[in-house]
């Protein structure tokens, strides 16, 4: 989401999350829901739901939440009809900012994501205004506290299986690929035991904006109002934050 940082504010989320476990429970378990009612309770050959159960497992999501939001999907349990939305705009100094809801109420969304933009000092833009910044990608982080090895090795493995880029940073390895090698690269580090601390399918800016002061905290301010937002699912930007030293 923010470049070189791309790693702390992995961390920031990792410690709102347990400080907010509810509220991400919430999110993840609508998010495995949908992905069962549009592609079947099979992992295999559905990538929504092989994502969303990645994301329960790096958040610790309990397996009876997650059996239930499978079961609620799949018909067994009654549940509300949801239906996915993206809002595109600017924030604070200009940013891009595409914000993706998984919402049972297009009106309520519309008027929270809104709201959180207008209070941070940015616009709701037309569909199309921001997206042309982003590209699709598989993103694949390697904690180095988790991962002994050599750096040219990794870089070899994942390179060998189809990843695009692998990035070095002072805590981790950032693997990008293109989303059909995805699936590839994932195995190829499952195979030679490597640990994977977060895998996702995201929105990677193509040139990112470096933020700094007052422009860097109203931008922050606004990504935290936008994920306080229970249809809100994930936000995408092209700001470049400072690290969060509280981590």
């Amino acid at each position: 989401m923010s470049g070189h940082s791309k790693w702390a504010n992995i961390k920031h989320k990792k410690g709102k999350a347990d400080a907010l476990r509810g509220k991400i429970t919430t999110k993840i378990s609508r998010e495995i829901t949908i992905a069962v009612r549009m592609g079947g309770a099979d992992p295999t050959g559905n990538m929504k739901l092989k994502l969303a159960l990645s994301k329960a497992k790096a958040n610790n999501i309990p397996k009876d939440n997650i059996q239930r939001a499978i079961q609620k999907g799949a018909g067994a349990l009654e549940g509300q009809s949801f239906e996915e939305i993206t809002y595109e705009g600017y924030g604070p100094a200009g940013v891009a900012m595409m914000v993706s809801c998984l919402t049972d109420n297009r009106n309520r969304t519309a008027s929270n994501v809104r709201n959180a933009f207008t209070k941070g000092s940015g616009n709701v833009g037309t569909n199309g205004c921001v997206s042309f910044m982003f590209d699709r990608k598989g993103q694949i982080i390697v904690d180095k506290e988790e991962y002994e090895g050599d750096a040219d090795e990794l870089m070899m493995i994942a390179l060998d299986a189809g990843a695009e880029d692998i990035k070095s940073s002072e805590d981790g390895f950032e693997i990008i690929t293109d989303p059909a090698a995805y699936d590839d690269v994932e195995k190829a580090l499952a195979d030679n035991n490597i640990e994977v601390a977060m895998s996702e399918i995201t929105m990677v800016p193509d040139t990112m904006a470096e933020l700094s002061g007052e422009d860097a905290e109203k931008v922050q301010k606004m990504l935290d109002a936008l994920d306080d937002c229970d249809d809100v699912q994930d936000v995408y930007t092209n700001a470049d934050l400072p690290e969060d030293d509280e981590e």
